[in-house]
């Protein structure tokens, strides 16, 4: 669709929203467990950390945390030290905290189609734009850090 944004976070809302489908077009695939709610909050709680602190980093470094923007710095500190893309992991660890907290067999479905589109659509061309941007620094960070976790 052209003009539309094309943004992780919108990417992330349709997951969510293919959880909330199928809880109600599938409800035979829902499961209902105390300890996967524990479970979920878990997993929502260590992802809007991991948001909060990754997105202090872009801040801390001005440079736009907007994907298909031209990067000003390298960022490797903070939780950029143990995933290049830690915000991205956060989006799919919401998305499986909402399919825990639904017990959605979908949910779990909808995580993996997201990590596969902001890995494809995002995370790759960014690295290209980073590789261009910072050179060697951006090698050694790549051969240092995961992609993922």
């Amino acid at each position: 669709m052209k003009g539309f944004p094309d943004l992780p976070p919108l990417w992330w809302l349709g997951s969510i929203g293919l959880i909330y489908l199928g809880k109600y077009l599938l409800p035979g695939w829902h499961f209902t467990l105390f300890v996967l709610n524990v479970v979920s909050w878990l997993f929502l709680v260590a992802a809007l950390g991991l948001i909060g602190r990754s997105t202090l980093w872009f801040f801390r470094k001005k440079t736009p945390i907007e994907p298909n923007h031209q990067p000003k710095d390298l960022i490797v500190e903070g939780p950029y030290q143990l995933s290049r893309n830690p915000i991205y992991l956060a989006l799919v660890m919401l998305t499986i905290a909402s399919a825990i907290g639904h017990g959605s067999v979908l949910g779990i479905g909808a995580a993996m189609l997201l990590w596969k589109v902001l890995d494809r659509r995002f995370a790759e061309p960014e690295e290209e734009d980073i590789r261009l941007a910072f050179g060697q620094a951006a090698e050694q960070y790549f051969k240092q850090t995961r992609r993922w976790f």
